[in-house]
This record gives structure tokens, C-alpha cells and sequence, in this order.
């Protein structure tokens, strides 16, 4: 009989934001099982289907090993040397030639510590204007307002969730993604253990969505007006008058005093009668959320709506109404070993010019929704060198078509990718 003998490695999946730890058994270099690493501070054990199809991806016959380079309508392995100064050379010369240079990283980028922290080098050094993502598709209204709220676009303040009572989650699915923008490995477990204390959880969202279905509550909200029901929500909060919780004074200004005048201008039969939540359970969330150790929180579902920034805005103003912002068991700004924040710039918001017209730009992003224009316009503002890092805008971002066919008129187009993909076939 034959002895395997196999070693353990603690790692950390990097498939989603959670980071959650594993366990890695490896034969060699084939993998023989992964599970969740109980030692693991955040995670504590759990992981989800995403990690244990690791292995698969390690022995998928389609995953990319070496670097390759297009020879005719052929791929060819290339060594990394090469890889490296073939792709210099090639962008010195068009740098040389006056050739605009772009960037679009995909979501993958924000999982990943060395990435995300590095990759702003290459684009200096590339000497890219304009950099397209991910985030402009799902997440800028969160770093619009925290930039204008607390002067960085990515200080954003998290429920507490293991001291908190009350958590409200409006157009997020945590159940599904692990807290997007809040990273809650467990979830569910952490749900369970807030309600053996007594706390609740409420989902706001027009599906009954998986969290909806381990929530104490669930509010369906006609789509798109979480507007309504926020100035609602807010608007009582406010009710009782102008007098500053304890601790609120030290964290606002002069303005203020201009937010209740402007939320008391609207009728709350009519924000009820837009959004489709009873009057009474306007009052009722609001008198909650007024309590101690309570959090409201909001994520893609009320940012890629119409009025995102303002969502994400009076999210903030009702935790701070109700005394709970930076507080224990209401939102926080987490303090992480690495600090990301601290270690870059506080970012800023401004507009750019683009074959669209003049667009809002955050954390000098140019809105993916103009990437295939400014792919196609007809100018010496024309992208001509690209370089995509672990995105498939072909696939995942508007007007697919367009820039299907226009990344084949590139002068030269950088894919760093584990796959040959709709978008990297281009390069």
C-alpha cells in the first residue's frame, strides 16, 4: 500500500473581497483538499464554494501558465524576460510616437493586497491618461461621498456587526458576496450570533433575496426609490428637533443645521406612496435605528440607481443622526494591520473631458461607460496602447460590441490574465 504523504499551507482566497483563510493540502503540487482555517481571525473556518473550486482552477488545462505572445492568429510561449522587455520596448516606441495609454483593471484587482497597491507604478511608468475600472460600474457613489464627507474616498465607516443590535442592509446581499465594501466572511454565523443576543437584522431590497431570507424583517421597496424611503427614514430620525445626540456635535459643522430644513420640505405620505413602504414601517425602522449599537448600511443595489451618491449620502447622515456613526456596534472605520488608506492619497473628485462630453471623475477614473468612445474616437486622444488587468470589460461592461471590435485596431494591448478571455483574445 502506498503512503501519501501530504503537507498543509495556510493561505488566503483571493476569489472575492472576504480574504477568507484556507487550509491547503497539497500532494506535491496537486491538490488534494482545501477547507476553511478555523484559526483564521475573520473567517473563522468559513469558507464558500468559490474557494473549494481553487483546485479546479489550479488544474484547469485552460489556465495560462507562461506568458504568451500572438504570432499570426497563433499564441506562442514566451519566457518571462521577454515577456518583459518586448513589452517595453513596444511601449517606449509609442510613448515616442505621441500614443495615448490607457488602464482598465477588473474587480479582481481590490482582492489583492500586492496588486492593488502596486499596479498605480506601472500606470505612472506607462504613463497612462486615463484609467477605467470596475468600480465606475458599481461602487463610485461610496467613494463620492466619503470623499465629501470625510476627505477620502476610501474611508468608509462598516457595521460593527459583532457588537451591533440592529443592522439594516439596504440593496445588499451579504449572503451571496461576503459584505461587498465590508468584508463579513461568516456572515451567516455572525447573523446568528447577533440575533442569540437579542439583535436584529432587516433587508430592504425589492427581491427576498438570500439575505432577505435569514433576516428578522424583510421591507420590499418599489425599485429604484430608495430615495424616498431614506429622506423618510431620515425626516423621522429628525423629528424631534434639532438637538445633537451625545458626541454628535464633535463630528459636524455649520452644515448641519441645513439638513433638516432640507429633508423636512418632503411630504412622507408621498415619499411612502413613491417607494411602497407603509408609513408605519418608515416610522418604525427610524425609531429603531435611534436606539444604541445600531447601523444602517447600503451597497450596489442603491448606488447603480439613479440618485447613487445621494443614497449613499443620507445612509450616512441617518447613522449620524442616530448617534451610531464611529461608534461600537453601529458603523466604524475599521483600522486594518495594512493600511491601505494611509498609504495612498486621499484621492479626489473633478470632471474629464471625453468623446462623451465632460463626465465626473473619481479617484481619476474615467466612467467605463466611455471606454469603447474613447476607444473609437477619431482623434490624437484615441487609446492606442491598453493595458487590462484581470477584467473582461468585452463582457462585463457597457457596449460590449463596440469595444470588441475596437481593441483589434490597438497598437498594442497588455492582457495580464490567468485565462485567454473575450477581452484578452485582443492582445
Amino acid at each position: 500500500m502506498t503512503t501519501i504523504h501530504t503537507t498543509i499551507h495556510r493561505r488566503t482566497c483571493h476569489i472575492c473581497e472576504a480574504n477568507c483563510g484556507v487550509l491547503v493540502e497539497l500532494d506535491g503540487r496537486r491538490v488534494v483538499s482545501i477547507r476553511g482555517n478555523p484559526d483564521h481571525v475573520l473567517s473563522r473556518g468559513h469558507i464558500c464554494p468559490k474557494a473549494t473550486a481553487i483546485a479546479d482552477l489550479q488544474d484547469d488545462p485552460d489556465r495560462l501558465r507562461r506568458p504568451v505572445k500572438r504570432v499570426g492568429d497563433a499564441w506562442q510561449e514566451i519566457d518571462w524576460a521577454t515577456a518583459y522587455s518586448e513589452i517595453a520596448a513596444r511601449v517606449v516606441a509609442l510613448q515616442n510616437d505621441g500614443a495615448r495609454a490607457a488602464f482598465y483593471r477588473g474587480n479582481p484587482g481590490a482582492h489583492d493586497y500586492a496588486l492593488s497597491t502596486q499596479s498605480g507604478y506601472l500606470q505612472r511608468a506607462v504613463g497612462a491618461r486615463g484609467t477605467f475600472s470596475a468600480s465606475t460600474l458599481d461602487q463610485i457613489p461610496h467613494h463620492y461621498v466619503q470623499y465629501r464627507m470625510y476627505g477620502h474616498v476610501s474611508l468608509a465607516a462598516v457595521p460593527d456587526i459583532d457588537r451591533s443590535q440592529l443592522i439594516v442592509i439596504v440593496g445588499g446581499n451579504p449572503m451571496a458576496s461576503n459584505g461587498s465594501l465590508w468584508t463579513v466572511p461568516d456572515f451567516r454565523n455572525r447573523v446568528k450570533e447577533m440575533q442569540a443576543r437579542g439583535g436584529r437584522l432587516v433587508v430592504v431590497d425589492p427581491r427576498r433575496t438570500e439575505t432577505a431570507k435569514v433576516a428578522d424583517q424583510w421591507v420590499p421597496v418599489r425599485p429604484a426609490t430608495d430615495t424616498a424611503l431614506l429622506l423618510g427614514i431620515l425626516q423621522c430620525v429628525l423629528a424631534e428637533g434639532d438637538t445633537l445626540r451625545p458626541g454628535l456635535a464633535e463630528l459636524v459643522d455649520a452644515s448641519w443645521a441645513r439638513v433638516k430644513p432640507l429633508v423636512d420640505g418632503f411630504d412622507l405620505d408621498r415619499l411612502s406612496a413613491h417607494c411602497g413602504v407603509p408609513v408605519d414601517t418608515i416610522r418604525a425602522l427610524a425609531a429603531e435605528l435611534s436606539g444604541e449599537k445600531t447601523a444602517i448600511y447600503g451597497r450596489m443595489g442603491v448606488s447603480v440607481c439613479e440618485f447613487g451618491a445621494l443614497n449613499q449620502w443620507l445612509i450616512q447622515l441617518i447613522n449620524l443622526a442616530t448617534g451610531n456613526l464611529d461608534r461600537e456596534g453601529g458603523t466604524m472605520f475599521p483600522e486594518p494591520l495594512l493600511d491601505l488608506v494611509g498609504q495612498v492619497g486621499r484621492g479626489g473628485v473633478k470632471t474629464v473631458e471625453t468623446a462623451r462630453g465632460t463626465l465626473p471623475s473619481v479617484m481619476g477614473e474615467i466612467p467605463t461607460i466611455a471606454f469603447a468612445d474613447e476607444l473609437t474616437r477619431e482623434d490624437d486622444q484615441r487609446i492606442r496602447t491598453l493595458f487590462v488587468i484581470a477584467g473582461n470589460p468585452v463582457l462585463s461592461a457597457p457596449h460590449g460590441k463596440r469595444t470588441d471590435a475596437a481593441l483589434a485596431g490597438l497598437d498594442l494591448m497588455v492582457a495580464m490574465d490567468m485565462h485567454v478571455t473575450e477581452t484578452s483574445r485582443h492582445a
